[in-house]
């Protein structure tokens, strides 16, 4: 029995679609890509480090070494019944240096590739699973029009949508590119973060089989 549940996971199929949302085939696709299973700690941990690696770091504020003004000591230590003070630039003062401020920093880390592929694997997984997953034969426009484009999305009720591509398409990319919550990535690009963030996925024929065999 545990034999044929795994030959018959492997056979799984869903419907190929035209641009015209008109059905012209069936894909199987690959039950260890598109059945895998889904632990939520490591989407969440990929999310996280992909925020990390976006994180400019570029906060900064100045110690008493750097800001302006003179080193003197304001007045002498004794005698005047005031506080001792060494400097005008201390964090003491207005104008003053900042204790333990930010300073420029890398937030970025590196995490083992398999979780990064096991994400990947479950984001896609979840997307099969809730039927958010179009799959069509070819993704191609004949010219740089945003209306076209749009009329596409408006024909398979893609609210917001990641549209993945098998390869370079300056067509598709520029005439997706002003349509609010429509984001067009290449195979090579396809990460968890974006698979997470979109309702929809839309993929080409030939990018679930690169996808499938980079996983």
């Amino acid at each position: 029995m545990p034999r044929r549940k795994k030959a018959e996971a492997q056979n799984m199929k869903i419907d190929v679609y035209n641009m015209e949302r008109e059905k012209v085939s069936e894909a199987e696709l690959d039950a260890k890509v598109f059945a895998a299973e889904v632990k939520p700690h490591l989407l969440h941990q990929v999310v996280v480090w992909q925020e990390a690696k976006h994180r400019r770091g570029t906060a900064k504020v100045k110690t008493r070494g750097e800001v302006s003004g003179t080193g003197k000591k304001p007045w002498r230590q004794k005698g005047t019944g005031r506080s001792r003070h060494g400097s005008l630039r201390s964090p003491l003062w207005p104008g003053g240096g900042k204790v333990f401020g930010p300073i420029p920093r890398d937030y970025e880390y590196t995490i083992p590739k398999k979780i990064k592929k096991a994400a990947l694997k479950a984001a896609l997984t979840l997307k099969f699973k809730e039927n958010h997953l179009y799959v069509l034969d070819k993704i191609k426009v004949d010219e740089i029009k945003t209306q076209k484009f749009q009329e596409f999305c408006d024909r398979f009720e893609l609210g917001d949508a990641l549209i993945i591509m098998a390869g370079k398409d300056d067509r598709v990319e520029k005439s997706a590119a002003n349509i609010p919550d429509i984001k067009v990535l290449r195979t090579e690009g396809v990460n968890v973060r974006d698979l997470l963030r979109f309702s929809w996925v839309v993929m080409e024929l030939d990018a679930v089989k690169r996808v499938s065999e980079a996983l």
